[in-house]
C-alpha cells in the first residue's frame, strides 16, 4: 500500500491510509460473545473505531442461527437489567441461517454468531469490539472474560441502524449488501462463464465461496484486484464468487 497505492486504489488514496477492508473466515463451532461495534458518531468519544461488517453463511448446521438486533422496545435500561438477571439472549432476535444467506450487520447493532456457522466476514478495517454478554463462560485463565458494558449501552443508544434482516435468493447475480463503507455482490458461474473488470474503474476484492474458476485461487481464497489492472476470470465449473467494491473514499 505504501509503495504501490496509486496503482491499488487510485490517484484520491492517502499515501499512509491503510487498506479499507477485512476479510475473514469464522468457522463458528461454540456460539460467540454478545457484542456491539460503535457507530461512528460516538466511536471517537469511546475510543474506538466504527465496524459495519456483512456475514456470508458459506456452510450451516441444522438448527444454527444468528443473533442480530435488540427487540422493539428494548432500551438500554431494560438490556442493562437483563445483563444482570442472565436474559439478555431474550431481547435479541434470533434468525435461523443456511448456506447461501446474508446479513449486513452496522454498527450499534448488537448481535452474536450461534454454533454451527460456517462465516466469510466482510468487514470495515476496524478492531473494535464492545463484548456484552458472554454466556457464563471462562476465558483460558479461568476467569470471566472482560465485558465492556457501558461502551455497548453507549454504542446502542447511538445506534440508528434499521434492525438487520437475511437476504435468501437463489438469482444468479444479487446484491448482497450495500452501505457506504462497501458493496457486495454474489455471482452464481455456470461453467464457462466468466467475469470481466475494465482497468481503471475502481479496486475490488474477489473471493471464491465455492467452486473454481481459472486463476490462482482455491475455494475459500480471497484476491485483491487493483484499480489500474483489468481482469476476465472464468468458471472451470459452477462456481460462487463474491466481488466487494464501493470501498469508501476510494471512489
Amino acid at each position: 500500500m505504501m509503495a504501490h497505492g496509486t496503482e491499488i486504489m487510485g490517484p484520491v488514496w492517502p499515501k499512509q491510509r491503510p487498506f479499507p477492508i477485512l476479510v475473514k473466515w469464522l468457522d463458528c463451532r461454540e456460539r460467540l460473545s454478545l457484542q456491539v461495534h460503535p457507530p461512528a458518531t460516538v466511536a471517537a468519544r469511546l475510543g474506538g473505531e466504527p465496524k459495519t461488517e456483512n456475514w456470508y453463511v458459506a456452510r450451516a448446521e441444522p438448527g444454527a442461527a444468528i443473533l442480530a438486533g435488540l427487540k422493539q422496545g428494548v432500551d438500554g435500561a431494560r438490556f442493562r437489567a437483563a445483563l444482570k438477571d442472565n436474559s439478555a439472549e431474550s431481547l435479541v432476535h434470533r434468525l435461523p441461517t443456511v448456506a447461501g444467506d446474508s446479513i449486513l450487520i452496522q454498527s450499534g447493532v448488537m448481535h452474536a454468531i450461534d454454533a454451527g456457522n460456517l462465516i466469510l466476514e466482510i468487514q470495515q478495517n476496524s478492531d473494535t469490539t464492545y463484548r456484552v454478554y458472554d454466556w457464563g463462560r471462562l476465558g483460558l485463565d479461568g476467569k470471566p472474560r472482560a465485558m465492556h458494558i457501558e461502551q455497548s449501552l453507549a454504542s446502542l443508544e447511538a445506534n440508528t441502524a434499521r434492525p438487520p434482516q437475511i437476504v435468501r435468493t437463489a438469482d444468479k447475480t444479487t446484491v448482497l449488501a450495500e452501505c457506504p463503507e462497501f458493496r457486495i455482490a454474489r455471482h452464481r458461474l455456470d461453467r464457462g462463464e466468466r467475469l470481466a473488470f475494465a482497468a481503471g474503474q475502481q479496486p475490488r476484492i474477489l473471493s471464491l465461496v465455492e467452486g473454481g474458476l481459472d486463476a490462482a485461487v482455491r475455494p475459500g481464497g480471497n484476491i485483491l484486484l487493483p484499480r489500474a489492472g483489468g481482469f476476465t476470470f472464468t468458471a472451470r465449473e459452477p462456481a460462487i464468487v463474491l466481488i466487494t467494491d464501493n470501498f469508501r473514499s476510494v471512489l
